[in-house]
């Protein structure tokens, strides 16, 4: 196999000459068998953090050139068009859609220092997944911006054409987490390439990851906020997702619900003090949460409600507004 020369070139396109190159790339971004397509009629068995009481559905972008971001990500991640027109184009995995893309071409760049997206971050089914993408980034030469190992996780960042962050990852084994009470450890250290490939039985001489895997989803969303304690207060008191992780020393907070190591990043690097985000710039539009159980639909509903936070109906749930404006949705599915 061609190990090393493939390393070589993610290395590359990561900006980088070294693993502790690549790795710094990606602390700025935090701070086998040929894929087979499964069957229509059978439902792909879906990753840990998708079986959680809550966890993330959709995320919508808004663009200035919506061609241009569905053919990078029709391109780099291979996901298909579900709908396409020519204000809106919807793009998902395995039937589901995922990623919704609005015609905004008057939209100004999003400002840097602006509360909102940090990154999107899709979660392959498995390593092997993970192994066989990476190989088509790089014969593709689709540029990275790092890569790290988080102990949970082994992550790979890049960056989209109108300047969204973009994390494609898969987690390690949840039974080798490690727990300190209600704190998950998140480490990040250099990601050994080398054994992902050599431990999948990857081929790294040709480009394998002909199709998008049907059970490919949205692990998380890390979130660019003004404040750790303003987040806590509608992600965790209002929303109930529990957190799990981060500190205001290390300036970001990682909330999750049935003890994932995170479904929602906050992070205040960038953006500390950040006002309310404006409507007329680039960049998210709302993201969603998905969950199966009506009850945790109406508490949430209640407990956003009590604290003041103002929330809407939509179709099988309700939108809130975070403290910066970031649309919210809480659905049932």
């Amino acid at each position: 196999m061609t190990v090393h020369w493939t390393r070589r070139q993610l290395l590359r396109l990561a900006g980088a000459a070294t693993l502790t190159g690549a790795l710094t790339g990606a602390l700025r971004a935090e701070g086998i068998e040929t894929q087979t397509a499964l069957p229509a009629a059978q439902t792909p068995q879906l990753p840990f953090g998708l079986t959680r009481p809550v966890h993330v559905g959709e995320v919508c972008l808004r663009a200035k050139d919506v061609a241009r971001l569905k053919a990078y990500y029709t391109s780099m991640l291979g996901l298909d068009v579900l709908t396409d027109a020519p204000d809106a184009v919807t793009l998902g995995a395995g039937g589901t859609p995922l990623l919704h893309i609005l015609a905004r071409p008057d939209a100004t760049p999003e400002a840097p220092g602006q509360a909102g997206l940090y990154h999107t971050a899709f979660l392959m089914p498995d390593r092997a997944d993970l192994a066989r993408w990476l190989v088509h980034v790089a014969r593709s030469q689709i540029p990275l911006t790092g890569f790290a190992d988080h102990s949970v996780s082994e992550a790979v960042y890049l960056t989209d054409p109108e300047g969204n962050g973009v994390e494609v990852y898969s987690d390690r084994p949840q039974e080798t987490w490690l727990w300190a009470g209600n704190t998950v450890t998140m480490g990040s250290r250099e990601l050994n390439i080398d054994d992902i490939f050599i431990k999948t039985k990857t081929r790294t001489d040709r480009d394998e990851y002909t199709t998008v895997p049907a059970a490919l989803r949205i692990g998380h969303i890390h979130l660019r906020v003004g404040g750790l304690e303003t987040a806590r207060a509608f992600y965790a008191d209002g929303l109930g997702l529990d957190v799990v992780a981060g500190s205001d020393q290390r300036g970001a907070t990682f909330l999750s619900s049935g003890r994932y190591h995170h479904h929602i990043g906050a992070n205040i690097w960038e953006s500390r003090d950040a006002g309310p985000r404006q409507e007329a710039m680039t960049g998210l539009d709302w993201f969603s949460l998905h969950t199966t159980d009506e009850a945790i639909l109406e508490g949430r509903r209640a407990d956003l409600q009590a604290k003041g936070f103002a929330v809407s109906a939509i179709e099988g749930g309700f939108e809130a507004l975070d403290p910066w404006g970031t649309r919210v949705r809480l659905k049932r599915v």
